[in-house]
């Protein structure tokens, strides 16, 4: 008898499995994109310096790091939104001049939330002792929030292309979401690297700084596939 039973529940376990391979359906795939402007900026300053004592190297590059820190602050960046990321000191050979010297340097990364402060926040650290920007990382301080829409913007779409294909099927119409797979992508702005030079002011000191930054825009994109039972 037990045996019976089983065998019955393997017929029908094997019946519903294949009733629901035979389930009509439809797969579409649907796109969300944004495009976003971007309000915040991560950039990555240096300080570098050069010298044959390593403990005047290292004094003068601490030197001008606390007057770009002391610049920063100024600018009302919170103590969270800047952040040392690399402080070395080494000593170098070079093979041009048969001699040693000391290479100290010291990279810093700030989170500028306010963009209308760029241009001059990078003047007044350059000339507080900063060598190089080495890059700018433009971003969306509602990243999290322009993401939701575009999923949501993909899936509607999916649907509407679901029904419009359906549209030419007489007696079906679009059912359930059986399977549901994402594919999300979010391409910032590339990083922008600049020198000194670039932000010079004229010489006689009069002339007001010039638009330095292009931030343009950047682009979210969300793909969907969805596999909808046809009714």
């Amino acid at each position: 008898m037990k045996k019976l039973v089983v065998v019955l529940l393997l017929f029908v376990t094997v019946v519903h499995a294949q009733e629901l391979k035979q389930v009509p359906q439809i797969t579409v795939t649907g796109e969300g994109k944004l495009k976003v402007t971007p309000d915040e900026a991560l950039i990555t300053l240096s300080v570098e310096n050069t010298g044959k004592d390593a403990v005047e190297v290292k004094k003068k590059n601490d030197e001008q790091i606390d007057k770009v820190i002391k610049v920063i602050k100024r600018f009302g960046i919170a103590p969270t939104d800047f952040q040392t990321q690399q402080v070395s000191l080494y000593k170098n050979y070079d093979d041009a001049s048969k001699k040693h010297s000391y290479v100290a340097h010291q990279t810093l990364t700030v989170h500028l939330k306010n963009l209308s402060k760029y241009d001059a926040l990078l003047l007044e650290v350059m000339d507080a002792g900063i060598n190089s920007i080495q890059g700018v990382e433009f971003k969306a301080s509602q990243l999290t929030v322009y993401e939701s829409q575009a999923r949501k913007n993909a899936m509607v779409a999916a649907k509407q292309k679901a029904k419009d294909f359906v549209s030419e099927l007489p007696g079906q119409k679009v059912g359930k979401a059986l399977v549901v797979s994402d594919s999300s992508f979010t391409q910032f702005p590339r990083s922008v690297f600049s020198e000194m030079k670039t932000y010079a002011m004229a010489a006689d000191g009069n002339e007001a700084p010039k638009e330095t930054l292009a931030i343009g825009s950047f682009e979210i994109s969300v793909s969907v596939t969805v596999t909808f039972a046809l009714e």
